[in-house]
């Protein structure tokens, strides 16, 4: 089957066909399902090969991984990578991923825009004056920033949630519960979205009048290790939290722990509130008691991120994209009245 083939079949131009595989905005959704199902069913696959000539472009996307900044390669970023590698598997799109140390980004970059091995990058983990966003401006390189900046006035595509909106409302419904002594346990402090968290959580706190303790605010990676151990050494000072907000699903399940390790009942004895970015295998409706959470998911968030990147190579300005997605909050047996 030739695309000649499939848009007799159609009825529609070779244009059409052609723009509506791969992703033009123009084509309405009505015709591009009725396309990619046709070309499905018929068996069409466009030469890829053939298509990369012609467009001049590699037909990959870049994921740099800062590892001294970022998740590394825990849940979080499989769920990310998922989410995008199945919106560009749609185009025959690769992923290249290179693990990078911090100080090695910058000549990174220009070793990616040099060998055009990428035809743009996904950034994560950004920080507030981000330096990344200045150096590939002025190499050129496409990018969408996974997060947002402060302190960077240049124009740049984004996608990021509402952080500071979503700690602030899981911290007021807590107070809202009779809760004074909540503890944080936050991601690594110089990145940007946890910055944002701890201002929603300090900002409600303050707006009715209750004092930050420095002391129960800690922070760092998303594992169950580190939950556990901030939250065991939290539970140990008196008077003790009656409340948790945990930076991750992982995070939660080290200070779940830490609240059974201390002879207390979680919903009961101690509240939490957990960042839920909706792992598959980690359903916070399952869990006993079932958990409290903000919800976001990694998954979508990628799979968004690669359909923007897709409208960037077809003209769409960088400088537009900007999205703030909300995030929910669930709440299930995890929270309950403070006792203590």
């Amino acid at each position: 089957m030739k695309l000649k083939d499939l848009a007799k079949e159609l009825g529609l131009s070779q244009t059409t066909v052609s723009r509506a595989l791969n992703g033009f905005p123009e084509v309405n959704e009505e015709t591009r399902a009725r396309v990619t199902e046709a070309a499905r069913r018929l068996g069409y696959r466009a030469n890829a090969s053939a298509r990369r000539l012609a467009t001049g472009r590699s037909g990959a996307i870049g994921v740099p991984l800062p590892l001294q900044r970022s998740l590394h390669f825990g849940p979080h970023t499989s769920e990310f990578l998922s989410g995008i590698s199945e919106r560009l598997a749609q185009h025959e799109i690769d992923i290249v991923v290179t693990p990078i140390d911090a100080d090695d980004e910058i000549p990174v970059f220009k070793r990616l825009a040099a060998s055009k091995r990428v035809d743009a990058l996904v950034l994560s983990a950004p920080t507030p004056n981000d330096q990344r966003i200045a150096a590939l401006t002025e190499l050129g390189m496409p990018f969408l920033l996974h997060g947002r900046a402060e302190d960077v006035h240049i124009p740049h595509a984004w996608l990021d949630i509402d952080n500071e909106g979503a700690f602030r409302r899981a911290t007021s419904h807590l107070i809202d519960l009779g809760h004074t002594r909540i503890a944080m346990i936050n991601g690594p402090e110089e990145q940007t979205f946890a910055i944002h968290r701890d201002r929603g959580y300090r900002s409600a706190l303050q707006a009715r009048g209750l004092p930050v303790d420095p002391g129960l605010i800690s922070g760092g990676r998303f594992t169950d290790e580190n939950g556990f151990r901030i939250a065991q050494a939290f539970l140990e000072r008196r008077p003790r939290p009656t409340a948790f907000l945990a930076g991750s699903m992982m995070t939660a399940l080290g200070v779940f722990r830490a609240i059974r390790a201390a002879g207390l009942e979680l919903g009961k004895d101690v509240s939490m509130i957990a960042h839920d970015d909706v792992f598959p295998y980690l359903n916070a409706d399952n869990m006993v008691p079932s958990m409290s959470t903000t919800r976001s998911s990694m998954r979508a968030a990628g799979a968004r991120i690669a359909e923007l990147l897709l409208q960037m190579q077809e003209g769409k300005d960088p400088a537009s994209i900007h999205e703030l997605w909300p995030v929910e909050l669930v709440l299930r047996e995890s929270t309950g009245p403070a006792n203590g």
